[in-house]
């Protein structure tokens, strides 16, 4: 099995909530991790971003990708 290695940070949930769907639905191995720590509410969140992916680093370009292409459509909105 591939170790996994952060890829990019998440600035939100939303924005990990639909990269997670869509590297499911791609079957892409990953794994959401949030930055939040209930013990300081949130403060890490604001200073670092929700969360970041893990993967394999083969998948990195892709992930990358799919992230870029996530990011350009919530701009347009």
């Amino acid at each position: 099995m591939d170790e996994f290695r952060k890829i990019a940070v998440l600035d939100n949930m939303v924005e990990a909530q639909l990269l997670n769907s869509m590297l499911n639905e791609q079957e892409i191995p990953h794994v959401m991790r949030t930055y939040h720590d209930s013990a300081y509410d949130g403060l890490f969140q604001v200073s670092m971003g929700w969360g970041h992916v893990e993967a394999p680093e083969g998948h990195r370009a892709e992930i990358l990708a799919i992230l870029e292409d996530l990011r350009t459509r919530s701009e347009n909105i």
